[in-house]
C-alpha cells in the first residue's frame, strides 16, 4: 500500500469556538489568531488525532468549508502533514512547514530521472527524533524510520530513480517527490552532470556557502518557524553573565588621570550622545530635506573606479568599486538600503529603493498589507508604542563578498552591517533626530515586496529613524562621577 498524505494541527495548537461563533487558534492555551466563523463540521475531528485528515478527503464539493478553514491554518503555518501508509504506521514522517505559505505538492518523477541531495541539505537530532532539513526548503522532514534515514545517505551521489528502487530500503516515490518539490532533493537536468554547485540553482545560489546559507535563514524570520527574539529560553537553568567583566587579577595600569585630563572631543560627545529611540513624535515627522542629509552622510556613493584583479593574473576579470562614508570588507559595499516610509513630509507614504550613485529614491509598488507588516513588525521588534516614521531595511547582494571570500562571507558583511549601524546612529543623533537598530526582521517578506530571491539580495539589518519623541527618557541612566 502507498502511503498517503494527511494534514492535523501542529503539536501545541489548538482549536477554540468563541461566544460569538467566531473559531481562534490558540498556541499553548493562548489565543493567537482569529479564524473566522465556520458552519457545523467545518473542524473535522481527524484534525485534532495523530492520523489526521487525508488531504484527498479535501477534494469534494461537500468539503468545501473544511478545506477553507485548512487552507488558512496552512497560511498561518498552524499545521503539519503525514506521509503513512496506515493511520498508525508507527515509521510516517511528518512534515513541518517552515514558511506560512507551504503547501506539501508532490513533483512529478520520471523513472530515469537523476536526484541528489541538495549540498545545503542536513539530518540532525532534535530530542530524539531525526530531522532533515535545508535553508531552501520550506519545510522540514521529521523522519520516523531509521532505514528512510539511512536511505536518503545514499543519494549523496546521484542515482537514476529506477536503479535507486531496486535498493531493499528504498524511501518510496511519494517521500522523494515530496522532497524534490522542497528543494532538499534536486534534478539533474544538464548531460553529464554530476551535483556540483553549478547544477543546482541560479548562479547567485553558487556563491553561497553551506553554513552562510543555513546562518542567514535560522537567525531571521521568513523561512524558519523557531521561536525567535527575547525569550530568555535559559533563565532559571543558568544565572545572567555580569555586565562587566571580572577583572583580571595583578597589576593594573589606571589610564583615568590620563584621559579625564582633556574636555572630550566633538565627535567623542556624539559617541557618548548617541542612543536608541524607540517612540518617535507623530505630529512632526521627519522631513525629506533631512532624510536626504542622513542618506548623503550616511551612505551615498563618494566615488567609483574599476581595477584589474592582479592575484588572478594578467587575464583575470574587473571589477568596480563604489566607496561610501564607512569602512567595509574589502570595499565590497554590498549594503543597499530600502525605505518603508510610514510618515515624512514632503514624501509619500511607500517603499523605496535609496539609489546610493545618484543620491535618489525609487518607488517600489507594493501591496498596503505588506508595507503595513514591515512596519508592524519593527513596532513588535522595538517593543515601541506606535510604528517609525521610516523603517531603512538594510540589504545585502551577497554576491559582492562571496565572489571574493570563502567561508567567512556572510560574517564579513555582518560586520559591515554593524559599522552602517553606527553611522546613521552618528549621523541621527549629530542631526537631532532619533534612530533604533533592530535585530530582526522577515527575509521572505521582504523578497516578496521586492520580486528578488531571498538568496541573491535579502536584509541583514533594520534601522528606525524619525524625530524622536521629547517625553520619551533618553539614553541609558549614568552614575554620578566620583
Amino acid at each position: 500500500m502507498a502511503p498517503a498524505l494527511s494534514v492535523r494541527l501542529s503539536e501545541f495548537v489548538t482549536l477554540e469556538d468563541q461566544p460569538d461563533g467566531n473559531l481562534f487558534a490558540c498556541f499553548d492555551g493562548a489565543p493567537v489568531d482569529d479564524l473566522g466563523k465556520y458552519g457545523a463540521g467545518a473542524v473535522d475531528r481527524r484534525l485534532r488525532h495523530h492520523e489526521g485528515l487525508p488531504l484527498r478527503a479535501l477534494a469534494p464539493v461537500a468539503k468545501q468549508e473544511t478545506n477553507r478553514l485548512v487552507r488558512r491554518l496552512a497560511r498561518r503555518g498552524l499545521l503539519e502533514y503525514r506521509l503513512g501508509r496506515s493511520g498508525t504506521d508507527p515509521d510516517a514522517t511528518f512534515i513541518e512547514p517552515q514558511t506560512p505559505d507551504y503547501w506539501p505538492q508532490v513533483a512529478k518523477l520520471r523513472e530515469t530521472d537523476t536526484i541528489v541531495l541538495s549540498r545545503f541539505a542536513y539530518l540532525r537530532r532534535r530530542g530524539d527524533e531525526m530531522v532533515l532539513e535545508s535553508p531552501r526548503a520550506g519545510a522540514l522532514f521529521r523522519i520516523g524510520d531509521p532505514h528512510v534515514a539511512a536511505a536518503l545517505t545514499r543519494l549523496a551521489r546521484p542515482q537514476q530513480i529506477r536503479e535507486f528502487r531496486r535498493q531493499p530500503d528504498f524511501p518510496g516515490a511519494e517521500l522523494l517527490a515530496l522532497l524534490v518539490d522542497c528543494r532538499i532533493l534536486f534534478r539533474i537536468e544538464k548531460t553529464g552532470g554530476e551535483g556540483l554547485r553549478s547544477d543546482e540553482g541560479d548562479d547567485s545560489l553558487v556563491l553561497w556557502d553551506f553554513h552562510d546559507l543555513l546562518f542567514h535563514t535560522r537567525t531571521t524570520q521568513g523561512r524558519q518557524a523557531n521561536p525567535l527574539g527575547s525569550l530568555y529560553p535559559y533563565a532559571g537553568m543558568i544565572a545572567p553573565l555580569p555586565a562587566v567583566r571580572p577583572h583580571w587579577p595583578g597589576p593594573s595600569i589606571d589610564l583615568r588621570e590620563l584621559s579625564d585630563a582633556a574636555a572630550p572631543s566633538p565627535f567623542a560627545s556624539l559617541l557618548r550622545r548617541r542612543h536608541s529611540t524607540r517612540s518617535f513624535e507623530a505630529r512632526a515627522p521627519i522631513a525629506l530635506a533631512e532624510l536626504a542629509r542622513l542618506l548623503d552622510g550616511a551612505a551615498r556613493v563618494q566615488s567609483t573606479w574599476t581595477t584589474r584583479i592582479e592575484e588572478l593574473g594578467d587575464d583575470g576579470p574587473e571589477i568596480g568599486y563604489a566607496p561610501r562614508p564607512y569602512p567595509s570588507a574589502g570595499s565590497a559595499y554590498e549594503l543597499e538600503l530600502y525605505l518603508a516610509v510610514a510618515n515624512c513630509a514632503g514624501l509619500a507614504r511607500g517603499f523605496y529603493h535609496y539609489d546610493a550613485d545618484r543620491h535618489a529614491l525609487v518607488p517600489i509598488e507594493v501591496r498596503a498589507v505588506e508595507l503595513d507588516a514591515q512596519l508592524a513588525g519593527a513596532q513588535f521588534a522595538m517593543d515601541a508604542p506606535d510604528s517609525p516614521q521610516i523603517l531603512i531595511t538594510i540589504a545585502a547582494r551577497f554576491g559582492r563578498v562571496s565572489w571574493k571570500y570563502s567561508s567567512l562571507a556572510y560574517s564579513l558583511i555582518l560586520r559591515d552591517v554593524g559599522v552602517l549601524t553606527q553611522t546613521l546612529y552618528l549621523m541621527a543623533d549629530e542631526m537631532g533626530l532619533g534612530g533604533c537598530a533592530i535585530g530582526s526582521g522577515n527575509i521572505d517578506l521582504f523578497a516578496r515586496m521586492t520580486g528578488i530571491e531571498f538568496h541573491v539580495e535579502g536584509p541583514v539589518g533594520h534601522f528606525a529613524i524619525g524625530r524622536g519623541d521629547p517625553a520619551e527618557a533618553e539614553g541609558w541612566p549614568t552614575a554620578p562621577a566620583t
